[in-house]
């Protein structure tokens, strides 16, 4: 799926150097011989008096705030071509240019790990992640994770769009939550998925094992999720966190404890774990925001990623693709069942 021009939204992707760049000065550091490349939006209405950094972390979900803050600071974002600064607010109607550096060349290294493969094309990869197992590098696990596996298996096939940690990386699950991620082998196909994460069009159907019983077979949590203030690792509701929705269904009752589906309409971090915590339904084996002891031997919290669709970039057809309960999940039902 391509990004379509209409009254109320416009966003395209134009690729390499463009003259009117000619007096800003480049960084060495950033970019390559084959050059940058540079995102192009169109300020509406409902955007006027908003910080710049603020509209661009909307319009191009892919980015985070704070890398938008500093490509400012680098003269690389435009409004009617003129380079703004960092507490610049936007108008309706304004032109807005960013300029993308080139991927830098990635220090993480392939790493010949099994993938357990749903789905591959040119566009996109589907997989099934294992418990334990980081999707991209961070402090504390530099190594034997998700990207050092499919840098390995695609080669030079990854896009680039979500910065040198986390090349094809479109969307992430949680070390200990198993199931269906997507990686993007090209920065088209990135934008596309990307897109359909900002707008909820994208299918994420979840199994999970939570405590206790519920009164009703089904319902919503609508509730927005930020960091948490009394405790910065852990997310909670709050105020002044953002929109958070997550539909639930009963599908099993298994006595103290209840065998759900949940799908989400966002995609917040935590965003389960957090909802169904606050509604006395924490998962089972989630010690961060359920009981500090779980009463069976378990590696984080019953979470499965069963279920992804979405519009295939290229093909503009609906694709879904569903990795079945892994082994551990499926002998817990068992035994919670007889």
């Amino acid at each position: 799926m391509t990004f379509k021009d209409s009254e109320k939204f416009e966003k395209k992707e134009i690729h390499r150097n463009m003259d009117i760049w000619d007096d800003v000065p480049d960084d060495e550091n950033l970019l390559d011989e084959n050059g940058p490349t540079v995102l192009e939006s169109y300020t509406q209405p409902e955007n006027n008096g908003m910080r710049m950094d603020k509209y661009l972390s909307e319009t191009y979900p892919e980015y985070s705030r704070s890398w938008f803050q500093k490509l400012i600071r680098d003269g690389q974002v435009l409004a009617d071509e003129k380079p703004v600064k960092a507490n610049y607010k936007v108008a309706p109607g304004q032109k807005i240019l960013v300029r993308v550096p080139a991927p830098k060349t990635l220090d993480v290294l392939p790493e010949n790990i099994p993938l357990d493969i749903l789905y591959e094309d040119d566009d996109v990869l589907l997989i099934n992640k294992p418990k334990d197992m980081v999707v991209h590098p961070a402090p504390g696990h530099p190594d034997h994770t998700v990207v050092n596996a499919v840098m390995y298996h695609c080669k030079n096939q990854l896009s680039g769009i979500n910065g040198v940690m986390r090349p094809g990386i479109v969307h992430r699950i949680d070390k200990d939550t198993t199931g269906v991620i997507v990686i993007c082998k090209n920065d088209r196909a990135h934008l596309s998925l990307a897109r359909q994460l900002k707008e909820h069009s994208i299918t994420r159907r979840y199994e999970a094992i939570v405590y206790n019983n519920f009164t009703k077979d089904e319902g919503t949590v609508d509730a927005p999720i930020g960091r948490s203030p009394g405790d910065r690792k852990k997310m909670a509701i709050t105020p002044k966190g953002r929109p958070a929705v997550t539909h639930y269904k009963v599908l099993k009752r298994l006595g103290k404890y209840s065998y759900i589906q949940c799908t989400l309409e966002t995609g917040r971090t935590h965003q389960i774990r957090v909802h169904m915590a606050s509604i006395g339904h924490p998962l089972l084996g989630d010690t961060v925001y359920g009981p500090s002891k779980c009463p069976f031997h378990l590696m984080g919290q019953t979470l499965h990623a069963r279920i992804l669709g979405f519009i295939h970039p290229s093909t503009g057809r609906y694709m879904e693709f569903e990795a079945p309960l892994p082994d551990y999940f499926k002998a817990l039902l068992e035994k919670l069942d007889s």
